[in-house]
């Protein structure tokens, strides 16, 4: 009986400059600049087949090197920076190198491999619109903290309108932006199905349709848990330790959702739900949470069963639904 031998694996630590790779059981590590070029001439290095490739999330400078990867038939995995510096303390390691790093990686995708999803690319649209929504969000807090820091300044009134005028122009733009990416990707129809949701804007539901159309969910818990917004369970024997989010998902739609419950929570509709939360001792942003998480499952029944909002008062409803 032959035995087969094993896919290459390599761990790949990112930076805006360059890429260090490791290949796990192999020395030494190899450095090559975090260019298309180089990416592509490291890819004809390898050996014929897919290989098991890992590397950390890094925001953007990890992307060109993903759709390279991916586009040459290789298995490619993510991996977050706190995962990853947990498991460089549970081996008692040091040294924190670009190098050392990337050996890390590619030990943890040799011994955890197993339990870990392949990354796929998501529709572009997808990833446009993500980028638009962040990009927003970076300008709004940016105008907050600029006029909180020149409001007590005397003498640039004017020069403080004029900046603050040309980035809300810049902000419309985006927003504009978004509206006509949700027609041109044919997300009008559930766009407006979640709009009519108390609470839920335009911004909230463009982020909706584009995580819902990041991956294929097949029930709303996965929807959820993609979201960040999961309780984790902490129990030891008799011990049971407070849950809280797991926040593993996109932080902005988070934020976008709690704004959307606190919204939701003065309407007719979902008061009830909201005082019914804070009568079982829930704080005010406890009550918020789970509110918020409710109106995502609301949002994902309607996307996957082409529905339309019916309101209806939520007295009786339970904080996990």
């Amino acid at each position: 009986m032959t035995s087969q031998t094993p896919s290459p694996r390599f761990g790949i630590d990112v930076s805006k400059r360059w890429l260090d790779i490791a290949e796990y059981g192999c020395a030494p590590v190899l450095r090559i600049d975090n260019t298309a070029q180089a990416i592509r001439g490291w890819l004809r290095t390898l050996p014929p087949g897919a290989c098991h490739i890992a590397c950390e999330s890094t925001g953007t400078y990890h992307r060109a090197l993903v759709e390279l990867l991916i586009g040459a038939g290789h298995q490619v995995y993510l991996i977050d920076g706190y995962s990853l510096s947990r498991y460089r303390d549970t081996l008692g390691q040091r040294a924190k190198t670009d190098r050392h790093d990337a050996g890390l990686i590619a030990r943890y995708l040799a011994h955890e491999g197993a339990r870990l999803r392949p990354f796929s690319l998501p529709p572009r649209a997808v990833t446009e619109l993500r980028a638009l929504l962040r990009r927003r969000a970076t300008l709004v807090r940016g105008l907050g903290r600029m006029r909180q820091s020149m409001e007590a300044l005397p003498g640039f009134a004017r020069e403080v309108r004029a900046v603050t005028e040309r980035i809300q122009a810049l902000i419309k733009r985006l927003e504009q932006r978004i509206a006509a990416l949700i027609g041109a990707s044919g997300w009008s129809d559930p766009y407006r199905r979640i709009l009519k949701v108390e609470g839920i804007g335009a911004l909230t539901a463009a982020g909706l349709c584009a995580t819902f159309h990041r991956a294929p969910f097949g029930r709303a818990d996965a929807f959820i848990a993609f979201l960040g917004l999961d309780v984790t369970v902490r129990q030891s024997g008799t011990q049971r330790g407070r849950g809280v989010l797991s926040k593993k998902g996109d932080s902005e739609m988070r934020r976008l959702l709690y704004n959307a419950a606190m919204a939701a929570s003065r309407s007719s509709t979902w008061q009830p739900f909201y005082q019914r939360m804070l009568q079982r001792g829930f704080s005010r942003t406890q009550a918020l949470v789970a509110l918020a998480r409710k109106l995502a499952r609301i949002a994902f029944s309607l996307m996957k069963n082409a529905s339309d909002y019916v309101p209806q008062q939520h007295e009786n409803a339970c904080a996990r639904t």
